[in-house]
């Protein structure tokens, strides 16, 4: 079978939308892809700020943002099937939404941009919402993408996705574990612009400073870092937790930088023993992708601190980079269509794995 499929994808970074036009082809239960078009479109200010703090909202304005941003991401997918003629080629989009609420304690996870109104708009069917089954199940919903990996990228053990939140994936002998490690780019990025930049291009701020002993100390000791896995993260912890925690601290912001990106190594490091390491295999390949895939000084210091359990780090294009998790929500879209398991119960601790997603038809009949 053959699926042409737009994915999309906002991260908790809010460094943009990510739009994704895949082709899969699945033969003999094996699946292969290519991104034939893919880019990332910053969001203008009015939309930044609308996304900073949606929790803050009435119900009446939050379901207005909801509507809102639907129709946003319909407009910009149209502007996409414009640009690289796509007219007609297009059988379904899969669309994550942005995440706002996310308790799945009390059984709730909610994600912005309203699936009816980006259907309505590109007139295309569309799978949206696609967390929503497996916090029902009892799952933390979250992480979605290990399914990809598992169906994509079968070469690698580890999986590590640096973005607003970093989270780790694990091959195990007995299935796919997963889990939110800690924030990653969303508190780099709010500490880069104390010097005026959008993000630490390459981690050459960090490089410069030192680490601060003590607010590594408070850093690690964090609560959340005890909890065992199956665990998610709300974009709330780096924003409302970390990032006031790190400010408290009277140091240079390059120092401030500098301890923040060992404290993310650091834990990275500690998940991984969580997971499993096997001391006297040949050297596991661990894939780092997302935008702190970029930040060479991270990457660099994960690579010297993984290598004590011959664990390699591989980066890959950039393609890849930037846009894993835009071609995996495509992919779970095609599942969700094909009616086929798209979340999986190993990874967040579910009652059984699921098939996530609503389903909204654009597409006249």
């Amino acid at each position: 079978m053959f699926y042409r499929v737009i994915g999309i994808m906002s991260g908790s970074s809010l460094d943009g939308l990510d739009i994704a036009f895949v082709e899969f082809e699945e033969t003999g239960r094996k699946w292969s892809y290519e991104i034939k078009a893919a880019r990332c479109l910053p969001y203008p200010i009015e939309w930044f700020q609308k996304l900073q703090n949606p929790t803050a909202l009435s119900a009446y304005d939050y379901l207005l943002l909801h509507t809102g941003y639907g129709k946003y991401i319909g407009e910009q997918v149209n502007a996409f099937i414009d640009d690289f003629d796509l007219h007609h080629k297009i059988q379904l989009i899969s669309s994550h939404g942005h995440t706002t609420f996310h308790s799945p304690l009390e059984g709730m996870t909610a994600q912005l941009g309203d699936g009816a109104a980006i259907a309505a708009t590109t007139q295309i069917n569309v799978v949206s919402d696609l967390r929503a089954m497996d916090v029902a199940f009892g799952g933390q919903g979250a992480p979605i993408v290990p399914i990809g990996e598992k169906l994509l990228l079968d070469d690698y053990t580890y999986f590590l996705n640096l973005g607003g939140i970093a989270n780790l994936s694990y091959k195990s002998p007995n299935g796919y574990i997963a889990f939110d490690i800690c924030a990653a780019n969303r508190v780099l990025n709010m500490l880069a612009k104390a010097e005026g930049k959008e993000f630490d291009d390459g981690g050459a701020i960090a490089a410069a400073g030192r680490v601060y002993t003590p607010l590594l100390t408070r850093l690690n000791t964090l609560n959340y870092y005890s909890l065992p896995y199956p665990k998610s993260l709300a974009n709330t912890f780096g924003t409302d937790e970390v990032f006031p925690l790190v400010n408290d601290f009277d140091i240079s912001t390059s120092d401030k930088l500098r301890t923040y990106v060992e404290h993310v190594v650091m834990q990275i490091g500690y998940a991984v023993q969580k997971v499993g390491v096997n001391p006297d295999a040949a050297t596991n390949k661990l894939l780092a992708t997302g935008g702190g895939a970029f930040n060479t000084f991270l990457v660099q210091r994960l690579t010297q601190t993984l290598k004590a359990f011959n664990i390699g780090v591989v980066v890959p294009d950039a393609m890849l980079i930037n846009y894993k998790e835009a071609l995996i929500m495509a992919l779970i879209g095609v599942l969700r269509w094909r009616e086929e398991y798209n979340v999986l119960d190993t990874v967040t601790g579910a009652s059984r794995s699921s098939i996530g997603g609503a389903v909204w038809i654009g597409q006249e009949a």
